[in-house]
């Protein structure tokens, strides 16, 4: 009988042990970003131990990263149910009231949490302030005043030094974030996301080079460790970002090093949607094509596969298969729908309008249908903006300028855009040219908007030499003289200040000829001696030109 008690105790206790240590490999999995994984061994300690509520709180944790919410609160609920470390499961669903917006409510299930703590436990604190960071409006602060309430005894923990560091770095103070993950790495030279982060510092500080270094610093150590691919990819697409001459080279390695991560963790349709997200903002939609025909493999009926085929098929030209993807998608009011979701719905509905070799003007159903979706994306979100250019410069190259007049128009509405010069040039141009087509009615309203944005152009950039013909051309074709000789004395006063070699070019001569003519023949309608002045300009720099001559015989 004592033999079979002895017998007992040792084999609760290995059960412990063994339940202890799968616990751990489930962490370890979900810091390396192993998500399937991690998933597959806290499903196996909950069959095997339905009282292990910790395993629940893990689970749940791995579906709110994967953004599977549903799944999250039903883990979470289950965990409260179990006998043995229940009350971290508050915390998850704490961290779910956050998300929709009910502090108040996630703070007394943080306090129910805690209040179940032992007197040397700590995690229920960095679990907290992680819920405070990872909520879909993150709270920093709310981190830092959480994970300060530590025991001072455990205050040096790494795992609280990490998330203070985290917390830290959220709330832009890098120089205790950096502290922090320094002396996390310290105390555990085994935690090698702390010694990832000091990477990261150097990243958002956009020193890339020493980014890069640093974090193959860390792969020399652990090659296997996922999440600094990820990080060395996010590095190189800023990088390419900050520097165009670079772009193609730095985005290929950015690329292929997200490829890597892919490798290192899984291939689960959450991971391909991470990868998928990725290969939007690196604009690779060839590629992101193939992944979202993949992810339909896996899952068909997920909604957000239709965002990456109608995003993919709307840049690879597949206008019918993008438009019938985001109508799905958009149409569907449970889905989360976003402004790039109704931009690209509308951009695809535009190029649909304005399609086929020998097409002047576009389809006006679906292209005004197009516009109003813009229109709506831009409502939404402003920043869009950003995006319209490319579409707007292709309509313009076909030589649809009232069309591409009415993309721009909508994109210079957003003066923090990054393209809000070249837009308003684009602008500015599309008018003026729509207005000097073969048969055009003269539109003063077009014309004066356009007036509009050549000068935002000149405001914003006053040695942008050629915006100063076309605002004088605008204005001669307006009727008005005295702005029209002022746009092209100002063109003129740019290119004589920057030298014998600036004026010698082939294309600044012909702009001066034209300069010189238009500016005479505004002058001889009310200063005859002046008109003969330009118009001898004129024969200065080309003593055979026609209309000079004639118009200098007829003032005579």
């Amino acid at each position: 009988m004592n033999k079979f008690k002895i017998l007992g105790v040792a084999f609760l206790a290995s059960v412990t042990f063994t339940q202890a240590q799968d616990i751990d490999q489930a962490k370890r999995e979900i810091d390396a970003e192993k998500y399937q994984n991690a998933k597959t061994t806290l499903k196996s300690i909950i069959k095997s131990d339905p009282d292990k509520g910790l395993a629940y709180f893990l689970l749940g944790n791995v579906y709110l990263t994967q953004k599977v919410a549903d799944s999250a609160k039903v883990s979470y609920e289950n965990g409260l149910k179990a006998k043995d470390e229940a009350h971290f499961n508050y915390i998850g669903l704490g961290q779910m009231d956050l998300n929709a917006s009910n502090s108040a409510a996630a703070k007394t299930k943080f306090d129910l949490a805690i209040k179940e703590m032992g007197r040397r436990d700590f995690e229920e604190y960095v679990y907290v302030a992680r819920a405070y960071m990872n909520a879909v409006k993150p709270d920093y602060k709310a981190a830092i005043a959480t994970l300060k309430q530590v025991n001072e005894k455990y205050a040096q923990q790494p795992l609280v030094l990490l998330a203070l560091g985290d917390a830290y770095y959220g709330d832009k103070n890098q120089n205790d974030a950096y502290s922090a993950y320094r002396n996390a790495f310290q105390a555990d030279n085994s935690l090698i996301r702390a010694k990832m982060q000091l990477g990261v510092l150097l990243k958002g500080a956009k020193a890339y080079t020493e980014a890069v270094k640093a974090f193959n610093d860390v792969i020399a150590t652990n090659p296997n460790y996922g999440p600094l691919y990820r990080e060395l990819a996010e590095t190189y697409y800023y990088w390419a970002v900050n520097v165009p001459s670079k772009n193609d080279e730095y985005m290929k390695q950015a690329l292929s090093y997200y490829e890597k991560y892919m490798s290192l963790t899984d291939y689960s349709l959450a991971s391909r949607m991470r990868h998928a997200d990725f290969l939007i903002v690196a604009h690779d939609y060839k590629a992101l094509e193939i992944e979202a025909n993949k992810m339909k493999e896996i899952d068909n009926v997920n909604p957000r596969i239709l965002r990456y085929l109608g995003y993919s098929a709307y840049f690879n030209n597949n206008v019918d298969v993008a438009i019938k993807a985001l109508e799905d998608y958009t149409s569907n009011a449970s889905n989360n729908v976003m402004s790039l979701d109704y931009l690209y719905l509308g951009l695809a509905n535009i190029k649909k309008s304005t399609m086929g070799t020998d097409v002047t003007v576009a389809e006006p159903v679906l292209f005004n249908k197009g516009m109003a979706l813009v229109k709506k994306a831009f409502d939404m979100e402003p920043a869009v903006a950003n995006d319209l250019s490319e579409a707007g410069k292709d309509l313009y190259e076909k030589k649809m300028y009232k069309e591409a007049a009415a993309i721009f128009e909508i994109a210079t509405s957003y003066k923090e855009s990054k393209n809000y010069l070249l837009d308003n040039f684009y602008l500015g141009n599309s008018l003026y040219f729509d207005n000097t087509k073969s048969g055009a009615v003269k539109d003063t309203i077009a014309l004066n908007k356009a007036d509009v944005a050549f000068g935002n152009v000149i405001q914003a950039s006053p040695d942008t030499q050629d915006v100063y013909v076309y605002r004088a051309r605008t204005n001669s074709l307006l009727g008005n003289d005295e702005l029209m000789i002022k746009y092209y004395q100002q063109y003129i006063d740019i290119v004589t200040k920057k030298g014998p070699e600036e004026l010698a070019k082939p294309a600044v001569k012909t702009k001066l000829i034209e300069a010189y003519n238009t500016m005479a023949a505004g002058y001889a309608n009310f200063d005859k001696a002046k008109a003969k002045e330009y118009f001898a300009k004129t024969l200065e720099l080309d003593p055979e030109n026609g209309y000079a001559k004639q118009s200098l015989n007829t003032l005579k």
